[in-house]
């Protein structure tokens, strides 16, 4: 129905690949047929805010800014519980994470639902983004944050614009996240040796943040497996492991509340539970 509505619009420039390659190939082919000045990717499950354009491109002005991306909600909010918990996190990690790297001009990935890109960076590093290789094979996951690492060691900044507003559709069942959570972890470890590289280059938070990104959780699973342990062998309870999660979880979760004038981020606690009990073993 798309193509049937916008193919004859002469606006619009519509390529029909032979076959699925993938969101990688696809971009790139798109890439290489246009001609202006500045490239929005759009995720096809999102629907940007009227006025999405006209806030990043003042972003974009500045030379040295390869890269910027809108803020985050989700579009079926309202759908379950999971759906609520999910639109929580996307407004902890792009008002916390995504804002506080952008303050150093390097938000280390970029998202797709709604993210803008100068096309003579993108251009500049085609090659190094089609020709990924993980273990052997062609990569076919975690384009967004591989980009963006892309445009920060080519000397590029990354911005974070949060009245740039996306809506996109997140799972609202347990297993399809727990598949985009294990995804999007997989490009997270993956991707930080090559970050790695940079943080010499970059503001002394970067090097924390990156860190703290891929030791928090393996600290944390360290912390639940040492509890385990003590219950099963010694049979007494880990109560000063559980009241430091139950702490860390209420302090967090009490500031974000604050921050955003909205008592439901209290209820983000619960998202400790899925942490811990699956994402981390998973």
């Amino acid at each position: 129905p798309v193509h049937e509505t916008y193919a004859r619009d002469p606006r619009f420039k519509i390529i029909l690949l032979p076959q699925n390659v993938g969101k990688r190939k696809a971009q790139i082919a798109a890439i290489r047929r246009s001609d202006g000045d500045m490239v929005l990717n759009v995720d096809s499950d999102t629907i940007l805010a009227s006025d999405v354009i006209s806030k990043l491109v003042p972003k974009m002005q500045n030379p040295a800014v390869g890269a910027a991306m809108g803020q985050l909600t989700a579009s079926n909010r309202d759908d379950s519980w999971l759906t609520r918990l999910i639109d929580m996190e996307y407004w902890l990690a792009c008002n916390e994470e995504r804002a506080a790297q952008g303050r150093f001009g390097a938000v280390m990935c970029c998202c797709g639902p709604c993210a803008m890109y100068r096309r003579s960076a993108l251009v500049m590093l085609l090659d190094q983004y089609e020709s990924q290789y993980f273990r052997g094979k062609p990569s076919d996951f975690g384009e967004d944050r591989h980009l963006t690492i892309l445009m920060l060691k080519a000397g590029f900044r990354t911005e974070y614009v949060p009245d740039a507003i996306a809506a996109t559709v997140v799972p609202n069942r347990l297993r399809p996240y727990l598949r985009q959570q294990l995804r999007w972890a997989r490009s997270t470890f993956r991707d930080t040796l090559l970050g790695l590289r940079l943080l010499p280059g970059l503001d002394r938070f970067l090097t924390l943040d990156v860190v703290g990104q891929n030791l928090g959780p393996l600290l944390l699973a360290l912390s639940v497996l040492t509890g385990l342990a003590q219950l099963a062998l010694t049979g007494t309870a880990p109560w000063w492991t559980i009241l430091m999660i139950v702490a860390m979880t209420g302090i967090r979760c009490s500031i974000v509340a604050f921050r955003a004038r909205q008592l439901r981020f209290l209820g983000f606690s619960l998202h400790a539970f899925i942490n811990i009990f699956l994402l981390l073993p998973l």
